[in-house]
């Protein structure tokens, strides 16, 4: 059992593998879709190490299968079914109570601008963006609600939630677990001592996108969501 030392743990994705292994790692991936306060932790990094600790952790949990690729599945389903779970969550609070969402103040949780820039992201890119949405922080957050919004057909949004909960799941999960051993049979080299730099590179590489947008995009027309809502 891991120890909270500081608040830098609590970005730090091995903390809550060894903290709480395979059930905290659901609960993570479910709170950040369908509990919304789940944006500020680890998402793509905690995946891709959950990866390289997939043995582990299965074997903690149920018990090893005996073999990597079916504990390496195990994990990758758990965490598919948790995210498709959250996103479901999101959706239909997103169809009851999302539009009084525009008129909530701002708090340390809640950022109005993510709401906005994850309606904006939905409206470029329509039905792909529940999938795309997975591979981007902070946007995978608020877009399942914004689709909840507007009111996409429940069967396609069900559809491409599980799509997207799969792909996301399977490719960094199987992604930290194969390259762990890859880098260990080919060069000798240890993944789980170079958890700094991995977590830093993931991080850089899934934000940079949003950050881009917060920073160089074109600022927001938000009169538009205003008007809409006091209709």
């Amino acid at each position: 059992m891991e120890d909270f030392n500081s608040w830098k743990d609590l970005l730090n994705p091995e903390f809550y593998i060894k903290m709480g292994g395979f059930w905290l790692i659901l609960f993570i991936v479910f709170a950040e879709t369908g509990l919304f306060v789940g944006f500020f932790l680890p998402g793509d990094s905690l995946l891709f190490v959950s990866g390289i600790y997939a043995v582990e952790i299965i074997k903690e949990t149920f018990g090893s299968t005996g073999s990597d690729f079916l504990d390496t599945t195990l994990l990758a389903s758990g965490v598919a079914l948790a995210a498709i779970i959250g996103n479901e969550v999101g959706y239909y609070f997103g169809r009851k109570a999302g539009p009084a969402l525009y008129k909530r103040p701002d708090s340390m949780l809640f950022k109005k601008k993510y709401l906005y820039q994850a309606h904006d992201f939905f409206e470029k890119h329509g039905a792909l963006a529940i999938i795309m949405a997975r591979f981007l922080p902070v946007v995978r957050t608020f877009t399942p609600i914004v689709a909840g919004i507007v009111k996409m057909d429940k069967k396609e949004f069900l559809r491409d939630n599980i799509i997207g909960a799969v792909l996301w799941s399977f490719i960094l999960i199987f992604a930290g677990h194969y390259l762990d051993k890859l880098f260990m049979e080919q060069f000798g080299i240890n993944l789980k001592e170079k958890l700094e730099y991995i977590i830093i590179v993931i991080v850089l590489v899934t934000t940079l996108p949003v950050i881009i947008k917060f920073v160089f995009g074109k600022k927001d027309d938000f009169s538009k969501y205003e008007n809409n809502d006091s209709e």
